[in-house]
């Protein structure tokens, strides 16, 4: 059987599920179990027409030499400019807020054909008639009403962008890289065909040229087909195209298994012709601008960050949001269905997966405009590996960013505190913001810092056996003080500009000091440490435990729901303080203490503090981590327990520092609004924005101009007032925060110009805060012989 048999087998295959999806396929291999391709018999064509005639209409009598791409010694080649805009028509997609058809409308619907109404809405220009078009068409598939919304997402408007985007991207690659002349063709269709004339194979490229013998492929998303690279292999293997190469074209920042893949033909290929580069990779960046007038009525609008839920948002936030799956498992099925059905590259970068949900963070709004709503952009990180991980929980992750937001301008600040104190069950945390996920999010998040706090100190890890080697001694044993930790943002970087605010930057910082409690802990103490124990003791957690967690709260995925939090309570913030300047649709919203339009959601519904506040006190008081450290001859077992959360301080960033550290993202942010699919830079990030408002069409600058200087909303100044530092927690019992009677000073970050605006109005309480002793102790429970 020849080596080629398989491959045939399974594109068969492939074939018959793409009709399954209604989408045409770009490529076809047939042949009969058992029967291979012989190459020596197997003839191919290629066909094709002009890129000039067909993309530019136009003519050119010689190829300049100015045409085609980069290239180098390494087959990998990156253009080195900025992003790219295109514009393609989508205006099928402002139908995505219709419903299954009722009986009525589709009875209605099936009295004409669908090329009747389709000609009846193109005379009149009436929605509703392009409405019972795409019912028609819908209808005339046979299938149940229940499958109309993911009829129309995943078939009808994946046609359309296919179509649309893919022709758009072609004709942007052709004109920017001067593909034009009788060298070059495009749309071109390869077959192969056996020597009785039966068609073996079927393959188009998006261009060829004909002198340098070379195949192109264009993909806006970077990624190639695993089909058409199968089908790529057998024609580098056919007699009358065995000396042709192979190019791909990417619109965005190729991913590493595409580039494995191709990496790899391209080394088949060298050794086998003995010459280098057969298959090379071309990347540059381009953002595709659908063309779509949304329509009242038949439009889908999302209430994530609307403050009127009938007015709704959209944008190409919303609509990666709902493409993602809510499991793993149903990620990976809708990723493998996308793929069979995107026959031009036309997906976002990395298909509905490709965006890893668990960093999606709110880092820009624009100035709430009064009967508007305001704009948004929203920052996350692409999956590595797509195909085989792709991202999930899209909706569960910006239910809670815009939730957060919404708590966040809806309570009066001295609510912002929760507090975890062994001494004060009923002092756990307000009522109100106890019904939120912002509330449980800070509370969860107290428990959680506490464990790895200690975690941290295990002595069976470098770290934890320095630490427990570095504390002072007492009769030979390790001696500290019960602790008060707490996690409070470092200065963030904010910068006010453009008729919005940027969010940058918003670390947080882990701060530890010494205290007791009166609630006991098993076991005997095994020391009371003095002053000068006490200090070196906290010196030694200081420099060794506490940045090993600050990091951790910084990067690990268990505290990406605190950092989503956080980001958008500085949004909130400043909606607040332009409110006040003038009034917009917010103000209604603006500590009204009613957040019952933003509860708990499901899996949390039933999320209870006091219960989270059991579990505390039963560690607390039987000890989580017992570690066994060995001191002058015995091992002596230590437990450990304890939790706390707090504040915040805020920092300046100047326009320059903007620009320089940040080039391009005012841009990028604009672009995000409005583009499917918006990369940063050479980055694996991506923008995702949108409207508040929704009533503006979403097209962009065909060729937009190059990103203007930055002009702040304030002169800067070359020096600010320094922003006080955090302030020492205290007030309650055993030195517990009680909340704050009034508005703290502002502890977050100002805007960007030379006089601090105190940015937040009351950040001293900002994450969580007034209380929590967060006390932790350590005991003796046993001594054994060392």
């Amino acid at each position: 059987m020849s080596s080629l048999t398989r491959p045939i087998r399974r594109w068969r295959l492939i074939g018959r599920l793409t009709a399954a999806f209604g989408a045409a396929g770009a490529l076809t291999l047939t042949g009969l179990p058992g029967v291979g391709i012989d190459s020596a018999e197997a003839a191919t064509t290629i066909k094709g027409q002009r890129c000039d005639q067909k993309w530019l209409k136009k003519k050119y009598d010689s190829t300049p030499s100015t045409s085609g791409f980069p290239a180098g010694a390494d087959p990998y080649q990156k253009w080195a400019g900025n992003p790219k805009n295109y514009n393609f028509p989508l205006q099928g997609k402002a139908f995505d807020g219709l419903k299954a058809p009722t009986r009525a409308e589709a009875q209605k619907a099936q009295s004409q054909t669908v090329d009747q109404w389709k000609k009846q809405a193109a005379a009149s220009g009436a929605p509703a008639d392009k409405a019972m078009e795409i019912y028609a068409r819908f209808l005339s598939t046979g299938r149940p009403a229940a499958e109309f919304t993911v009829w129309f997402d995943k078939i009808y408007i994946r046609n359309e962008i296919n179509n649309h985007k893919g022709s758009a991207f072609e004709q942007r690659v052709v004109k920017d890289f001067n593909l034009i002349g009788p060298d070059w063709l495009c749309e071109v269709k390869v077959e192969v065909r056996d020597a009785n004339g039966k068609l073996l194979a079927t393959r188009k490229y998006d261009a060829y040229n004909q002198r340098l013998k070379e195949f192109n492929e264009f993909k806006s998303n970077g990624t190639h087909r695993a089909d058409q690279l199968a089908a790529d292999r057998i024609i580098a293997r056919q007699p009358e195209t065995k000396d042709h190469t192979f190019r791909m074209v990417g619109g965005k920042k190729v991913p590493k298994n595409t580039m494995d893949k191709l990496r790899e033909f391209n080394d088949e290929l060298s050794r086998e012709r003995g010459k280098p580069n057969q298959v090379r990779i071309f990347e540059r960046q381009y953002n595709g601008i659908p063309q779509t007038k949304p329509i009242r009525g038949y439009s889908r609008y999302d209430t994530w960050f609307s403050p009127d839920p009938a007015q709704g948002t959209r944008g190409p936030a919303n609509d990666r949001v709902r493409d993602s799956a809510p499991t793993p498992e149903d990620a990976r099925r809708q990723q493998g269905a996308a793929r069979k059905i995107d026959t031009r590259g036309t997906l976002p970068r990395g298909g509905p997966g490709g965006i890893d949900f668990s960093t999606l963070e709110l880092r820009y709004v624009g100035t709430p405009v009064k009967g508007k709503g305001m704009p948004f952009s929203m920052k996350a990180d692409y999956v590595p590996d797509p195909d085989t991980t792709p991202g999930w929980g899209g909706e569960a992750t910006m239910n809670l960013a815009s939730d957060s937001f919404f708590t966040w301008l809806a309570l009066t600040p001295e609510k912002f505190w929760v507090n975890l104190n062994p001494d004060e069950p009923d002092r756990i945390m307000d009522s109100k913001f106890a019904s939120t996920d912002a509330g449980r999010v800070l509370l969860e998040a107290d428990l959680q810092m506490k464990h790895d706090f200690y975690k941290a100190m295990d002595p069976k890890t470098d770290l934890g056996k320095q630490y427990w080697a570095a504390l002072p001694k007492e009769s030979g044993r390790p001696c500290m003080p019960g602790l008060r930790n707490w996690i409070e943002p470092k200065p963030a970087q904010v910068r006010e500009q453009d008729g919005g605010i940027y969010i940058l930057d918003a670390p947080l910082a882990l701060k530890s000091t010494a205290q007791t409690t009166v609630t006991p802990g098993p076991g005997e103490p095994i020391c009371t440490p003095d002053a000068a124990q006490t200090k070196a003791a906290q010196a030694v957690i200081d420099s060794m435990i506490v940045p090993a967690v600050e990091k951790t709260i910084n990067t690990a995925p268990q505290y990406a729901d605190l950092r989503r939090v956080y980001t958008s309570r500085v949004a909130a913030e400043w909606i607040r303080q332009q409110d006040a300047t003038a009034a917009t649709d917010f103000r209604k919203i603006i500590n009204s203490n009613d957040v019952k339009r933003w509860p708990l959601r499901a899996p949390h519904q039933d999320w209870d503090k006091n219960e989270l506040f059991k579990k505390y006190r039963k560690i607390y008081t039987e000890g989580e981590f017992q570690y066994e450290i060995p001191t002058g001859g015995t091992t002596q077992v230590y437990i450990v327990g304890g939790v706390d959360f707090s504040k915040s301080p805020k920092r300046n960033i100047s326009r320059t520092q903007f620009t320089v550290e940040n080039p391009t993202l005012d841009q990028t942010t604009k672009t995000s609004m409005k583009a499917d699919d918006t990369s940063y830079r050479d980055t694996d990030t991506t923008y995702l924005g949108g409207d508040a408002g929704g009533t503006e069409d979403t097209g962009g600058d065909d060729d937009p101009t190059p990103s203007p200087k930055p002009t702040p909303s304030k002169p800067d100044g070359g020096s600010h007032t320094p922003a006080p530092g955090p302030s020492t927690p205290g007030g309650g019992a055993h030195g517990t925060p009680a909340p704050p009677a009034h508005d703290p000073d502002g502890n977050l970050a100002d805007t960007g110009s030379n006089v601090p605006v105190g940015l937040i109005a009351g950040l001293a309480a900002a994450l969580a805060v007034a209380g929590a002793a967060l006390v932790w102790w350590i005991r003796r429970r046993r001594t054994a012989a060392g």
